[in-house]
């Protein structure tokens, strides 16, 4: 009864009634109608998970420790509170599994997990292909505050990826290098 009366309330403000409406909505399930047929489908990981041996750790933490004090004695506190933080996330990121999500190529669009992009938020695809290191798929926004999405092809064919999405999105053929930022973070092993 008070569990009810409470929802009542909330119901009744209206940001918390916007949360609510937002949550439920999230949580439903993809409308297949919506979506269409798939053409080429996978999972892919969350995030690139790297073994890091101990030597990592110790350079790691050191060059934390030196820029958290640079950070304390410059009176950058921000700056230290998000070295700590990225350090904390690293450290649990590295002891769990990532989830595995889908991927699809559909007639109308592209489904990462729970999240439909219709092929009009696109502005072109480029493939890096160099395996065994590099076998990645980038689809750019038209949008420039959106970031590229980045996914593994693991063990996909990249002609047959090539083939669904050059359907709907045009391909970039003059990308040959792999963005900078990935190439460190692959390198240096920091998600």
């Amino acid at each position: 009864e008070r569990l009810i009366h409470i929802q009542e309330v909330a119901g009744s403000i209206p940001a918390l009634s916007t949360i609510n409406a937002c949550q439920k909505h999230m949580s439903k399930p993809i409308d297949q109608s919506v979506v269409g047929e798939t053409h080429i489908e996978w999972a892919v990981p969350e995030y690139e998970q790297y073994s890091r041996g101990p030597y990592w750790y110790i350079i790691m933490s050191s060059l934390g420790i030196i820029l958290v004090i640079y950070a304390v004695f410059t009176g950058n506190f921000l700056f230290a509170l998000i070295l700590i933080l990225a350090g904390i996330i690293m450290f649990l990121q590295s002891h769990q599994v990532p989830r595995q999500i889908a991927f699809k190529v559909t007639e109308t669009g592209i489904v990462l997990g729970r999240k439909f992009y219709s092929y009009n938020e696109f502005e072109e695809f480029y493939i890096f292909y160099n395996p065994p290191e590099v076998k990645m798929l980038f689809i750019q926004p038209i949008s420039m505050m959106q970031p590229a999405l980045r996914i593994p092809l693991l063990d996909q064919n990249p002609l047959e990826v090539k083939f669904a999405l050059r359907q709907y999105i045009s391909e970039n053929t003059e990308k040959s290098e792999e963005p900078t930022a990935d190439t460190l973070s692959r390198r240096f092993k920091i998600q």
